[in-house]
């Protein structure tokens, strides 16, 4: 059930029974958070889209291989040729999950940003990069040393198609190229057309990676299926803990590159010349890309994660996110002042990302209100994605506005939206509280006076006046 195939997902998310569904377990559920106006209540995590909760399962494995922790690939006792089978076999798990192609290479990285530098320092000479300004800036940088086009916001799936056609068919010189595209939009949820694009790309002679921070987490993947070259994705949206991330897909780029790191781990075999120097052969396997002592924890976190996850059965996590889907927008939907932002329509099958802006509010002074009055944590700020929140707000490009630190004071306008995010550990409460949030918000106007720290729209603590 991939990405491109998300008509079908809907249909079958539309039949299955999220009411028999309960959300996996996550670290982090039980926790209390002070609330400014007195009080404490249960947490609501609603950022998932920046980092969701570590799974208790993924934990609990950690936990349980710790003791054994150990060097891999170069150690002869007990504990290294342990951590080196579970570093391997965790390679073989995210293969697994990912559907790669016998001959693809999974490679282990620190994310999503990590990886897709990985490759942009891998591409061939001459080649032409093609991303739309849709994209995360983990997938929107990385290109410096290639020739880049980026592509205009689409407004419907087929347009995306068609553009990137248009695009790849008027390049010139007619040579290598690759085109990045995200799976599920980390601003709006959309997903996007990814098995049509990649025939698109191929038809033209060109390769395609998916940025799947956003969609591993909430859809099955099939490279075979979607017919991409390359998947990135990282552990810390995927319900594993910080620091890992992976690259898989072909191999032959990856090995015709140099290392992305030199060092142990990387080389073969290291010789001095008779002249002084070093002649170094490298390895042509994804350990290539690996050197220096790999994050073996965050490797099996992440295998961890992805047996999670396939043994829960992604046909119910997407059947009660669906439903979750449904409780916040159709809430939000009753609020005249609340403009969700959307590229491709409210029927646009979407993931749990849901991004939008409140008429007379300032979007840090919105969400520090539902951190400080309600424990509802979620995200404002362009969510490193400037050109696209641009966009769907309207604005000129140069306006002024800033990832997470908007210069607007309580009352102004900024140019920033607030994004609420969920998954297969978010209770029903939690999104359920988030709605009730919102209206009084809009209706009662906050209950506490805030001003700008730092950048930040922070609860005022030092006033005596207290009560807005």
């Amino acid at each position: 059930m991939p990405a491109s195939t998300a008509a079908t997902a809907a249909a079958a998310a539309e039949s299955a029974d999220p009411c028999c569904a309960e959300p996996l377990p996550v670290l982090g559920r039980d926790v209390t958070v002070p609330l400014v106006t007195g009080g404490e209540v249960t947490y609501a995590a609603l950022d998932y889209a920046a980092s969701a909760p570590a799974l208790q399962r993924v934990w609990d494995d950690v936990a349980a291989y710790a003791p054994y922790y150990g060097s891999v690939h170069r150690g002869a006792g007990y504990l290294s040729q342990l951590s080196t089978d579970l570093f391997e076999n965790a390679r073989r798990t995210v293969a697994g999950f990912l559907g790669c192609r016998e001959g693809d290479q999974v490679v282990f990285t620190r994310s999503t940003t990590d990886s897709l530098n990985l490759l942009a320092a891998a591409l061939p000479a001459d080649c032409q990069v093609f991303v739309f300004e849709t994209e995360h800036h983990a997938s929107l940088l990385p290109w410096r040393d290639a020739r880049v086009t980026y592509l205009n916001a689409p407004r419907t799936p087929g347009d995306a198609v068609r553009n990137l056609e248009r695009a790849l068919a008027d390049r010139d010189p007619y040579g290598p190229a690759l085109v990045c595209v995200t799976g599920a939009s980390n601003v709006t949820g959309e997903l996007w057309p990814v098995r049509e694009l990649a025939a698109a790309a191929h038809a033209h002679g060109a390769r395609i990676v998916l940025d799947a921070a956003q969609l591993a987490p909430h859809h099955p993947l099939d490279i075979a299926e979607l017919d991409v070259d390359w998947v990135a994705f990282s552990g810390h949206k995927l319900y594993a803990p910080f620091g890992s991330g992976v690259l898989a897909g072909r191999a032959d780029w990856l090995r015709a590159a140099e290392p992305y790191l030199a060092g142990g781990g990387a080389s073969r075999t290291v010789t001095r010349r008779t002249d002084g120097g070093v002649d170094v052969e490298w390895h042509d396997t994804a350990a290539r890309h690996e050197a220096g002592s790999p994050n073996v924890i965050g490797a099996y976190s992440i295998a961890a994660a992805c047996k999670a996850l396939t043994e829960a059965g992604f046909d119910a996590l997407v059947a009660r996110e669906r439903q979750l889907i449904r409780t916040v927008r159709e809430g939000l939907a009753e609020v005249p002042e609340v403009r969700v932002l959307s590229l491709f329509g409210d029927d646009a099958p979407r993931v749990g990302v849901i991004s939008f802006v409140v008429d007379g509010w300032n979007s840090s002074h919105f969400a520090a209100a539902l951190s400080a009055e309600y424990g509802i944590g979620v995200r404002d700020g362009l969510f490193c994605a400037h050109p696209l929140v641009r966009t769907l707000l309207g604005s000129a490009p140069d306006e002024p506005g800033e990832c997470g630190a908007p210069e607007a004071a309580p009352g102004e306008r900024s140019l920033n939206a607030i994004r609420v995010s969920f998954g297969a550990g978010t209770p029903d409460e939690h999104v359920e509280r988030f709605v009730r949030a919102v209206k009084e918000l809009v209706s009662d106007g906050a209950r506490w006076s805030y001003r700008t720290e730092d950048g930040r729209c922070v609860p005022d603590t030092d006033s005596e006046a207290t009560a807005a």
